[in-house]
């Protein structure tokens, strides 16, 4: 590689995560017009973000592991491939089980991340690691703050379906520039593919996923949600059985639970229930009516530039993250992070009275997610070997997905119990606020039992 390939390809691998990242927003501003669009309830609409869900946490440990062992560039283009199909399926239809099924493509698109980071181990000199695994990590909340104003205005001046077929050209672009610019990794783990595994994982992290995401929709004393946990528990419980069992596991477990790999997934799950419930409560405190009270009556599009702000901070804390984590180990930015969550939290509890004071809170949470989401992967990095990178840190990838699916049923669950007149009360938010400061804390705790030692570099292949 020449001495500019190595930024070109970072550029390129944390272009696709922002694009990706993006699929997971531009639905919002769409979700409260689909019922009419598509003449359903909105309930059967929701499944427009939650299938995204569904299918980013099932795809990405699978593809993970196979990037691991057929090669990460071959299904990272995959990967952006399934994002382009899904935006066209989209874009093409205003039939609702059509939507859901290009959703669930585009949620496929979540893969690009492990891999991306994977690639970057392989290919990056040691140096360059943390800081472009924590900008590639990052992405995912840049791509998130990203979306909603992006989507919010090419719906109001051009419509739905344009805001899918642009969602479409540049994922085929960010294929193009991958196939153009990223080498394939030659690190190969040895094995046969967990087929019995992949089908076990799927199983639980569905029956796991959709009574987190819809439990609180349907009830979590409903037959429907009690019988999806009991066969999600007797699938876990196969699940592991056959990992520690079979030669070529999908998910080395034994490797999952050892005190660094184990911290750092744990902080994710933690993490992502935090950053979420920030991004949730944000968007639907300043929409509320004047009426209430409290409510700011804000525009889509201006909800989302009030999000802004916090995925700027996302981007350009990367490199601060990357030279803590340096200097002081990982463990202590994540532990500096989550200390920064609750505080932005705190922040959030005593100030959600006005504009500018919500703004400067979310925007010191995203600052601590910034921090966090870009030193998990160095974590993981120093945990497990080599051969093993994409799927580890799929796995970190999954864990925040649940926590965020976690934090998107609670705060559903409080905002819906807390009402008067129809309308959350303020009192509901500021207990969302102390839940997920509560959540911070324990992210806190979680990053202090990393075990400590001297900051070593990451390790490179070979």
């Amino acid at each position: 590689m020449n001495r500019r390939a190595p930024s070109l390809v970072t550029a390129v691998l944390a272009s696709c995560g922002i694009v990706v990242a993006l699929m997971q927003t531009i639905i919002l501003p769409l979700l409260p017009m689909l019922p009419g669009l598509t003449g359903s309830s909105p309930e059967d609409a929701s499944w427009t973000v939650t299938v995204t869900l569904l299918s980013g946490a099932i795809c990405t440990p699978l593809l993970g592991r196979a990037g691991d062992m057929y090669g990460k560039r071959r299904f990272l283009l995959w990967s952006l491939a399934a994002v382009a199909a899904g935006s066209v399926v989209c874009a093409a239809t205003a039939s609702l089980p059509a939507l859901v099924a290009g959703r669930a493509l585009q949620g496929m698109g979540l893969a690009v991340m492990p891999l991306g980071i994977s690639i970057l181990r392989d290919e990056l000199p040691p140096e360059r690691v943390p800081a472009a695994a924590g900008l590639i990590s990052s992405t995912i909340g840049i791509g998130a703050a990203m979306g909603l104003p992006v989507a919010a205005f090419v719906m109001e001046y051009a419509g739905w379906r344009v805001m899918f077929w642009v969602s479409a050209v540049i994922g085929l672009l960010a294929l193009a520039l991958v196939r153009w610019i990223v080498p394939e990794s030659p690190v190969r783990s040895p094995g046969r593919f967990d087929v019995r595994g992949s089908a076990g994982l799927t199983l639980f992290l569905l029956c796991l996923l959709l009574v987190v995401s819809k439990g609180g929709t349907w009830g979590f004393t409903a037959p429907p949600t009690l019988a999806l946990a009991a066969c999600g528990l007797v699938a876990a419980t196969g699940w592991v059985r056959h990992e520690l069992r079979v030669p070529d596991p999908l998910v080395d477990l034994r490797s999952a639970v050892r005190p660094a790999a184990l911290a750092a997934h744990l902080a994710a799950l933690f993490v992502g229930f935090a950053f979420y419930a920030n991004t949730l409560s944000t968007a639907q405190l300043v929409r509320e009516p004047a009426s209430t009270g409290y409510g700011l009556e804000l525009s889509i599009m201006a909800t989302g530039l009030c999000l802004l702000p916090g995925g700027l901070c996302l981007a350009l804390l990367s490199p601060v993250s990357a030279r803590i984590s340096v200097r002081w180990g990982p463990g202590t930015t994540v532990a500096l992070a989550s200390g920064l969550l609750a505080v932005g939290y705190v922040v959030r509890f005593f100030t959600s009275h006005e504009l500018w004071t919500i703004i400067v809170g979310s925007t010191v949470v995203a600052m601590g997610a910034g921090l966090a989401y870009s030193a998990l992967p160095v974590l993981i990095m120093r945990a497990v070997p080599v051969g093993e990178t994409a799927a580890a840190n799929g796995q970190n990838v999954l864990m925040r997905s649940i926590g965020q699916a976690a934090s998107s049923a609670a705060a559903a669950a409080v905002l819906a119990h807390h009402t008067a007149g129809g309308r959350p009360t303020l009192e509901a938010y500021l207990l969302v606020f102390l839940i997920a400061a509560g959540v911070s804390l324990a992210a806190l705790a979680t990053a202090l039992a990393v075990p400590r030692r001297a900051p070593e570099p990451v390790p490179a292949a070979a």
